[in-house]
């Protein structure tokens, strides 16, 4: 158990750091090839994306939606083979701008995301800017 959460936050420091740096190459390498992006909400990217294929996909279509700042890393919370991230990011979109948190929770395999699962502080917002 501590070597798992150990892991865990290893590879959840270096993706927070790559994330905050702008680093996409170290960013992407914490992923494992089989990972699973679960995104909520009624919007065109909702649903499963399966695969580091789709899921570097579901980003890259996320980002060519909305225009995505990371403004800061909150709270990085660690367990058995497991890793929450809050974050707060703006999303511009047109001429709208908003502030949302953001809630990461992964599963990890082997020092690599291999689920993640993303909780928006306003679904219907976010819906509306990926429409």
């Amino acid at each position: 158990m501590v070597e798992a959460m150990s892991d865990a936050r290893s590879v959840t420091e270096r993706y927070c750091t790559a994330w905050l740096e702008g680093d996409l190459e170290t960013l992407l390498d914490c992923y494992g090839d089989d990972i699973v992006l679960h995104y909520f909400g009624a919007n065109q990217l909702s649903g499963d994306h399966v695969g580091k294929d789709a899921a570097i996909a579901a980003l890259v279509a996320g980002a060519t939606i909305t225009t995505r700042e990371l403004l800061s890393v909150d709270d990085i919370m660690v367990g058995d083979g497991t890793s929450t991230i809050v974050a707060t990011e703006r999303f511009t979109r047109d001429d709208e701008s908003h502030v949302l948190t953001r809630v990461l929770r992964y599963r990890i395999e082997h020092g690599r995301f291999v689920e993640c699962w993303l909780y928006d502080e306003d679904q219907a917002l976010v819906d509306h800017l990926w429409r």
